[in-house]
């Protein structure tokens, strides 16, 4: 399968550019979408949330990531390769988390070049052919590199910073639930937060952090929205304390 993980948004014609492509390229191989809000030029803090969310697709599986707001300059195409699983994108620090927590990772420049390569969409024009190609078993041109010659080592194992904000107002952070204490608590916005097991651990309105299903500590309130009572966006700081 092909996975796509990007800031293009679901307004507007990117995404469904890109699907284009894959459906031409790759007939017949699913595409899922799982994250076209990713944070929008910020490779960063969306490191964190694809490292979260890449191990639960099966080995094999293809990632288009997209969160590239150096498009067009003298940024590396990558392909990196982890437990199994490939990626495709920017070399800006977009697979540096991924390629941390992996037990074995490689990583390739992409040599191959489309007939048309515009300056300002290499997800439609480059990122998505390459993995159009890998999903079917066709050979791309590409060149072997260290794949520590993509580390970013000044960046922590675990980001204490929102890097995902949900439908529900949920906050997302960049930390890893079972790497806290249990008696953990998160401060936000002057707030202390409590660790519960599920919603329901507060009352109607009442705000803690549980871990969420794919092991990131995420802010909530039980039938309320996080972000607007706590005042939370994508990169607000979070204080880990007890």
């Amino acid at each position: 399968m092909i996975v796509l993980f990007t800031d293009f948004g679901l307004s507007g014609p990117y995404t469904g550019q890109v699907k284009a492509v894959l459906a031409q390229q790759a007939p017949g191989v699913p595409v899922i979408d799982l994250f076209a809000d990713a944070p929008a030029f910020d490779p960063q803090l969306s490191a964190y949330l694809l490292a979260a969310y890449a191990p639960a697709f099966p080995v094999g599986s293809v990632f288009v990531c997209v969160v590239d707001p150096g498009v067009g300059t003298d940024r590396r195409p990558l392909v990196v390769e982890a437990d199994g699983r490939l990626f495709v994108g920017p070399d800006n620090g977009l697979f540096e988390i991924v390629r941390r927590r992996t037990a074995a990772a490689r990583a390739w420049t992409i040599e191959w070049q489309p007939d048309r390569l515009s300056a300002s969409f290499h997800g439609r024009d480059l990122f998505a052919p390459v993995a159009a190609r890998l999903a079917t078993g066709q050979a791309v041109a590409r060149k072997d590199i260290p794949a520590s010659a993509i580390a970013r080592p000044d960046w922590p194992d675990d980001l204490a910073r929102i890097v995902y904000v949900d439908v529900y107002g949920n906050a997302m952070t960049g930390l890893r639930a079972s790497h806290l204490p249990p008696d953990a608590v998160l401060s936000v916005a002057d707030q202390r937060l409590e660790r519960g097991r599920t919603f329901a651990d507060a009352g109607p309105g009442g705000a803690l952090w549980y871990e969420n299903s794919n092991g990131l500590a995420e802010i909530a309130v039980n039938r309320g929205r996080a972000d607007t009572r706590l005042g939370l966006r994508v990169g607000s700081a979070v204080t880990v304390g007890s």
